[in-house]
């Protein structure tokens, strides 16, 4: 019994021993960080605001060369005056292949031989959002064009570039491509960047380049604004067939909208830091991670429940959501 005992203590310790290195030689691999970095350039695109904003300001005092790709004028300047005379712009709209062609040569251009180290696909948008049945299709197809259409469009014309200098490809989702918590593009789309990121990691892995996914949970940036979701709202509700508001209620909306304040105010950090921090990790290390998930929230609630049996996920929502007048 004795001898038992022993053996089994014996393997306790080495098995805390070899948790114990394994958690050492990770957070070492997982700290190292490339050099020269003022010989390589990175391309981010939704640069006017929000985290594309700040990761090129981080970026350009980090000593990278950035190329930022901005959807306005004003946003070219407002970051060109906020950073060194080492970061450029150029106007982008990912939603045209026009647009993203003059983006590219005038990249090749700037990289010359060494290729691109970093892109960044950060542009976005997340309007309408909303029941399903209140959308038409171009509201579903106005956000799938950006974030997903887009993402792929600017992934495979500027993959060469990123191949020559055996580089990254962060691609920006969210916890909403885990969780498919409303309706309208934006889920769908965000759970496309996840697959798309996956599938071009695999498809990849050989020419030394890597893919990140970056989830971010709940910020206050544009996208949750709460004047734009409650304009197209009421947009989305004003365009409904009087069946349908009927179905619903007349009270329906303003619960909706309730709803959705008491999640933005309660949820959202205003920490945008928390992003791009790892969005910097996945052009920064030797060896970056497959994905980061940014913010409390994220780690603490989306990411959890999206390992939770469907069922679990339909119950928090129907508990969260308001009740239609004629549901069953």
């Amino acid at each position: 019994m004795y001898e038992y005992l022993s053996n089994n203590c014996t393997c306790t310790y080495v098995l805390g021993a070899f948790v114990l290195l394994w958690v050492l030689v990770w957070f070492y691999r997982d700290n190292l960080e490339i050099t020269k970095v003022s010989e390589k350039h990175v391309f981010v695109t939704g640069c006017d605001s929000g985290f594309g904003y700040l990761l090129c300001k981080r970026l350009d005092k980090r000593g990278f060369r950035v190329l930022a790709g901005c959807f306005t004028e004003k946003g070219a300047e407002d970051l060109k005056s906020a950073t060194g005379p080492y970061l450029k712009t150029c106007i982008l709209d990912v939603t045209s292949t026009a647009s993203i062609q003059k983006a590219l040569e005038w990249t090749k251009k700037e990289v010359g031989d060494k290729g691109l180290w970093g892109l960044v696909n950060n542009a976005g948008r997340s309007l309408p959002m909303g029941p399903s049945e209140w959308m038409k299709i171009e509201d579903f197809q106005s956000t799938l064009k950006v974030n997903m259409t887009g993402m792929i469009e600017m992934t495979m014309d500027f993959l060469p570039l990123v191949k020559k200098a055996r580089g990254r490809l962060v691609n920006v989702a969210s916890v909403l491509g885990r969780v498919a918590a409303n309706g309208g593009g934006y889920c769908i789309s965000k759970f496309a960047v996840e697959s798309f990121s996956d599938c071009l990691r695999r498809d990849i892995q050989n020419f030394g380049v890597n893919v990140c996914i970056i989830e971010p949970g709940f910020f206050k940036t544009q996208v949750t604004s709460l004047e734009p979701i409650e304009r197209e709202l009421h947009r989305l509700w004003n365009q409904l067939t009087p069946e349908v508001k009927e179905s619903y209620g007349d009270k329906y909306l303003d619960k909706y909208i309730n709803i959705q304040r008491l999640i933005m105010n309660t949820i959202c950090d205003s920490d945008l830091s928390k992003v791009t921090n790892c969005m910097e990790h996945a052009l920064m290390a030797v060896h970056p991670r497959t994905r980061y998930s940014a913010g409390w929230d994220a780690k603490l609630l989306w990411i959890p429940l999206s390992y939770m049996p469907a069922c679990v996920v339909d119950i928090a929502l129907k508990l969260v959501l308001p009740k239609p007048a004629k549901s069953v």
